[in-house]
């Protein structure tokens, strides 16, 4: 019993004081909102929905793992997002010289401000692949493969950010 109460008034402290969370956030308490607006598309090769894909990840991600609230403009926090970066190369190459594997390689441009921390800010790329074999058309694999790639970056993205890994 009075370990219970020990470890329950640690926690309490842990979380009270706002900067730690059990999901391995540091927000600063005195920031409530976030505004996180649509990711923009702007790769050269086009992928219709990677920029719902992604702007609903990234919302998801915040909401379920921070207490924010997600607001549409003026947010404490935001993060703008752009895809700059839409690519498929060969990475394998059999001896008649044809392509074995191919690679989906997504690159992400994030802007996160902290408009109460401005050395919390971040601008940077993040980048992430699969590989898929050359048989394979993109389109029968594309759907699955920017799922993966999706959860990827928006992990990256999360702990660059809130997590300040």
């Amino acid at each position: 019993m009075k370990k219970a109460l020990v470890i329950s008034l640690a926690a309490l402290l842990a979380v009270s004081c706002g900067i730690y969370s059990f999901t391995g956030t540091s927000i600063q308490a005195d920031v409530k909102t976030i505004t996180i607006p649509y990711v923009e598309y702007k790769a050269l090769r086009v992928n219709p929905s990677l920029s719902n894909l992604l702007t609903e990840a990234l919302q998801d991600k915040f909401r379920k793992l921070t207490r924010l609230e997600q607001v549409d403009m003026d947010g404490d926090l935001e993060l703008v997002c752009e895809v700059t970066g839409y690519d498929v190369k060969a990475t394998a190459v059999t001896a008649d010289e044809l392509a074995s594997q191919n690679r989906l390689t997504v690159t992400v441009k994030a802007v996160f401000s902290n408009k109460k921390y401005p050395e919390d800010d971040v601008d940077r790329s993040f980048s992430a692949y699969e590989d898929f074999d050359a048989t394979m058309s993109l389109d029968a694999v594309e759907a699955d493969l920017c799922t993966t790639i999706v959860d990827k970056i928006v992990e990256d993205i999360f702990n660059a950010t809130v997590a300040q890994w």
